[in-house]
């Protein structure tokens, strides 16, 4: 007695869905536009914001919160100068073509069509401003002054917002996806997101020095942590935007068709 072997075949996938299964890019890095006025903005506003930084050192040390409180106008200029001359806002065409490989003799300049930079930057700012209350309550989660020093704490939640939080804020907007590709380090490195990793990572070193019992002026809050800021946001900009530029901290990429 015999059995008949009975074979399936799978129905090929209509059209909409083979194209949907097909590997896509979520999150291209950012780039910064092709051109000697873009790329020194990008450059000296790293050297203008360190600088800011060397001559209130004393100030800061002496005196946190009016230095920080004053310092503020200043360092919202050069990021607002910074974003709109040197990136690209979400939502324009210039930024869903960043990351990809140019071709030949193609460079990656402003676009007429899209979002306009400084109304985009504005926007961003004000947003950026909205997550200063977030910044603070992780400040004391991490072992700020609940009660105490509560203007020290906000004011270096601002400025964590301004040097962080505002550039990817101006480049990704309120993308979900992207947002969530950030949150999960599983963004490409470019100069936005490379400010926050670097901010991040230097509010966490410049926390350490604060309870060792040396007896310093500098070692009282929030010094070491905007110190730490400052040089984390500076150092993972310039980094993430040359030699790490693409790469990914975590979570395989994946290409192109």
């Amino acid at each position: 007695m015999s059995t008949a072997k009975t074979t399936t075949t799978t129905p090929p996938l209509p059209p909409d869905e083979a194209t949907d299964a097909k590997p896509k890019i979520l999150l291209h890095p950012v780039a910064v536009y092709d051109s000697p006025l873009a790329k020194g903005v990008s450059f000296g506003r790293i050297a203008v914001l360190l600088s800011l930084l060397a001559w209130q050192m004393d100030n800061l040390i002496a005196h946190p919160a009016p230095t920080l409180r004053r310092a503020l106008p200043a360092v919202a200029a050069v990021q607002l100068a910074y974003a709109a001359l040197s990136i690209p806002p979400a939502g324009s065409p210039s930024s869903k073509a960043a990351g990809k490989k140019p071709r030949p003799g193609e460079k990656l300049k402003k676009s007429d069509g899209g979002a306009n930079p400084i109304s985009s930057a504005i926007v961003a700012l004000l947003l950026s401003t909205l997550t200063v209350p977030a910044l603070y309550a992780l400040f004391v989660l991490f072992g700020a002054p609940f009660l105490d020093h509560t203007s020290h704490t906000v004011l270096c939640a601002a400025h964590f917002a301004l040097l962080a939080v505002f550039p990817l804020v101006y480049a990704r907007g309120l993308d979900r996806p992207a947002l969530v590709s950030v949150a999960g380090a599983a963004a490409p490195l470019d100069e936005p997101f490379g400010a926050l990793v670097g901010a991040v990572a230097g509010a966490w070193l410049g926390a350490v020095p604060i309870p060792l019992d040396w007896d310093r002026d500098w070692q009282r809050w929030p010094v070491t942590i905007v110190v730490g800021v400052y040089l984390g946001a500076a150092a993972g900009s310039l980094l993430a935007g040359t030699l790490l530029f693409g790469k990914r901290m975590a979570g395989p990429a994946v290409k192109a068709d």
